[in-house]
């Protein structure tokens, strides 16, 4: 496998162990972030609506959703940026409710970098130590520790101006990681960078954490960060939490039609329930392992991943094969996106990916006829006209 190439004059991270302490939270499984029934209203908008929510002592978890959920909200009221007006904050078995943000015990890094301009790199890294009046000879060691740990050995005496964004946003990490805080928040770090430079920062972050231990939380819109970077995700809308589980669960198993929306692609279809493990899509009838739940004459909506979407080895005893057309086909460079219309079921478009592998063996062109199945355990049921 070839490695992405480093930005100019940056090393890769090294294996260096820093010490990052978080205060014990006095019981072995309780969790080291505890927030319970969180409200926070600006002016009659209600940005957070009874928010609760547990975060394990080392754990990665990231807050996903649209702008406007309520992300940001929620990181800047656990930081005290933007207290709340209901609800109680706990870190550490410590209850910060009403704390200052500088009593919190946490490091913040933003989107913006928010380096100081007028200070070198290492000043910018040692400012936090400078203002907890540690002695010269500690905050020397300690800068050095953490521009080594993020690559940045050689760089301690140069301004931000002279460094590339993905090297300024490991500087801001530093600076937080200076005074080894319990709580680690990421405020959309990476968004301000171009593709390949964020892909490569992901990456570091993450086997940072890993390596300190730190409890991190983490907002971003994207969901690739989230899937690639998170022990846990928070999907949230609208000022609430729709699903909290590990990635594979949010992807695999969403328990909401706006989830399944949000993360990942999906096509989704009007059906109604024809019997027990069985809906109907237009003419045909479907077997599904999801529809338990749902009383027979229900409408409900059916989503389906693309790449669920079945083509080899299909025989007279294969579940929900049926007939398509492929009515349009988009090249996407690893795969082609197709859109299929089945016979039987006007009006109905399923989107499906074929790898290039699978193009090629097959040779499937756009109008070609082709069978396709749909597979019984990939088929996620909604209620039709939920209001989320």
């Amino acid at each position: 496998m070839t490695c992405p190439r480093r930005e100019r004059g940056q090393k890769k991270i090294m294996s260096t162990t820093v010490k990052v302490t978080g205060k014990s939270n006095g019981a072995s499984g309780a969790p080291f972030l505890r927030i319970r029934n969180l409200t926070k209203r600006f002016g009659a908008f209600t940005a957070l609506n009874d928010v609760s929510l547990d975060v394990m002592k080392g754990e990665f978890v990231c807050f996903l959703g649209p702008s406007g959920c309520g992300k940001t909200t929620l990181l800047r009221a656990i930081a005290g940026l933007d207290p709340q007006d209901e609800g109680t904050i706990e870190i550490a078995g410590r209850d910060v409710s009403r704390l200052p943000p500088a009593a919190r015990d946490f490091g913040i890094v933003f989107q913006s970098y928010a380096l100081f301009p007028n200070l070198s790199v290492a000043a910018n890294v040692g400012y936090g130590l400078v203002n907890r009046r540690k002695g010269r000879s500690e905050i020397n060691a300690r800068v050095r520790e953490l521009l080594t740990l993020v690559g940045l050995a050689d760089q301690e005496t140069k301004y931000p101006v002279q460094l590339s964004g993905g090297q300024q946003q490991r500087v801001a990490l530093a600076r937080a990681l200076a005074t080894a805080p319990g709580l680690l928040l990421l405020d959309e770090p990476l968004s301000a960078l171009d593709a390949r430079v964020r892909l490569r920062l992901r990456d570091e972050i993450k086997s940072l954490q890993r390596r300190l231990g730190v409890t991190t939380i983490m907002v971003t819109h994207d969901q690739e960060e989230a899937l690639s970077m998170a022990d846990r995700i928070v999907v949230m809308n609208a000022g609430l939490i729709d699903q909290v589980g590990t990635p594979s669960d949010i992807y695999r198993k969403p328990e909401s039609a706006f989830v399944a929306d949000f993360v990942g692609s999906m096509t989704f279809f009007d059906a109604e329930v024809a019997g027990p493990s069985q809906v109907r899509l237009g003419g045909i009838d479907l077997s599904c392992s999801d529809a338990g739940g749902f009383i027979k004459g229900s409408a409900v909506r059916i989503g389906l991943r693309p790449e669920e979407v079945k083509v080899r080895n299909i025989d007279a005893a294969t579940a929900n094969a049926i007939d398509t057309r492929v009515a349009t086909l988009d090249f996407l460079g690893p795969f082609c996106r197709a859109q299929l219309h089945p016979s039987g079921a006007p009006g109905v478009t399923i989107l499906a990916d074929f790898s290039a592998n699978l193009m090629r063996d097959l040779k499937v062109e756009q109008g070609q006829q082709l069978t396709v199945a749909l597979p019984p355990e990939a088929l996620r049921i909604f209620a039709r006209g939920a209001p989320r």
